[in-house]
C-alpha cells in the first residue's frame, strides 16, 4: 500500500534528503514543477533515478495541462490553452473535440516517454471571469461543453496510455467571493 503523501523534490537532480523522503513509507508519490526541469534528457534521468532510490513502485506526477501551466517547455509540443480550445468550440464544437483528444494524446505520449505516469489535469471549473487563478485553465462557462471537452482531453490521455485527473480549483475563488457565505480564506486556512 502507498503512503498518503505525494512529496516535490528541490531540484533538477536528487538529493540525499530527497532519496531519504522517497524512501519513507508514508511517501505514496512524487510531483514534479519547472524547478525539475531542464531538458528532456535530464527529465528522463530525473525519473529513473527516482525509481531506482526507491520510488519504483511510486507514481510520478505533473501538473501540465496547457497554456499558462505546462512545467515542461523545452523539447515538448506547447499544448494550448484549455480556453483556447473552449473558444474553437464557439465556432466548430466537432472541431474542438478533436481538438481537445489530440492535445490530450499528445501531452500524455510526451510525458510518459519521460516516465511520468499522470498529469492533473484537466481543469474542470467554469470561468465566471472571476478568478486569475482558473482564467484561461477552463474551457469556459457553458457546463455542457466544458465536460464535453473535458472527456475529450482525458480520452486522448488514455488513449496515449495515462490515466487523466481532472481537478476543479473552486477552492481558487474563496478567497475573493466565498467569505460573505461563511467559508475561510486560502490565507487563514494556512495561518
Amino acid at each position: 500500500m502507498l503512503g498518503p503523501f505525494i512529496i516535490g523534490l528541490t531540484g533538477l537532480t536528487l538529493s540525499k534528503e530527497d532519496i531519504e523522503r522517497i524512501q519513507n513509507p508514508a511517501v505514496g508519490g512524487l510531483i514534479l514543477f519547472t524547478r525539475n526541469f531542464e531538458s528532456k534528457a535530464q527529465l528522463i534521468d530525473l525519473v529513473e533515478s527516482i525509481r531506482s532510490n526507491g520510488g519504483s513502485n511510486k507514481p510520478v506526477f505533473v501538473d501540465h495541462e496547457g497554456g499558462r501551466v505546462q512545467r515542461f517547455r523545452d523539447g515538448f509540443t506547447a499544448i494550448p490553452s484549455m480556453r483556447q480550445i473552449g473558444q474553437r468550440a464557439e465556432t466548430d464544437f466537432d472541431d474542438a473535440v478533436l481538438l481537445a483528444r489530440e492535445a490530450g494524446f499528445v501531452m500524455a505520449a510526451e510525458l510518459r516517454a519521460c516516465g511520468i505516469d499522470m498529469s492533473f489535469a484537466p481543469v474542470l471549473d467554469l470561468d465566471w471571469g472571476n478568478s486569475e487563478i482558473i482564467g484561461n485553465r477552463s474551457f469556459g462557462k457553458d457546463a455542457r461543453m466544458v465536460s464535453r471537452l473535458s472527456a475529450a482531453l482525458m480520452n486522448g490521455m488514455a488513449l496515449a496510455g495515462m490515466q487523466a485527473c481532472g481537478k476543479p480549483l473552486s477552492w481558487a475563488w474563496l478567497g475573493e467571493f466565498g467569505q460573505p457565505f461563511g467559508f475561510a480564506s486560502r490565507q487563514s486556512l494556512i495561518e
